[in-house]
């Protein structure tokens, strides 16, 4: 009696640290919170210095500074967001997967570059 509500395997969970560069934690998630609240999917980002551009799918553009108080630093912690753009199409998958993400000050993934 295998049904389909038995094969699902539980969400699982990832923890990053609160204090991490925000340019690596947008380019892990690859979603950026909008000011009107709308969370969208990153198709590029590009660094410059302490600056980055930010291109979604739905080819909006946001130039965004390299700061972990800022608006979008802590909606994405705190995982707040009124609505997904319907242009973007984020998938459900990823919602999970952001939605079991956990951010810990003293536990985690610094989300560091490995440089060889």
């Amino acid at each position: 009696m295998d049904t389909e509500e038995n094969k699902i395997k539980p969400v699982k969970k990832r923890y990053y640290r609160k204090r991490v560069r925000i340019f690596n934690l947008i380019d892990k998630i690859k979603l950026w919170p909008s000011r009107t609240g709308k969370l969208h999917g990153i198709r590029t980002i590009e660094i410059m210095g302490d600056t980055a551009k930010l291109t979604t799918h739905c080819n909006k553009e946001f130039l965004i500074s390299n700061s972990l108080n800022s608006r979008a630093g802590r909606w994405l912690r705190n995982k707040w967001f009124v609505q997904v753009c319907p242009k973007c199409r984020v998938p459900d998958w990823k919602l999970e997967k952001y939605s079991s993400t956990l951010f810990k000050r003293h536990q985690g993934s610094m989300l560091l570059k490995n440089k060889d």
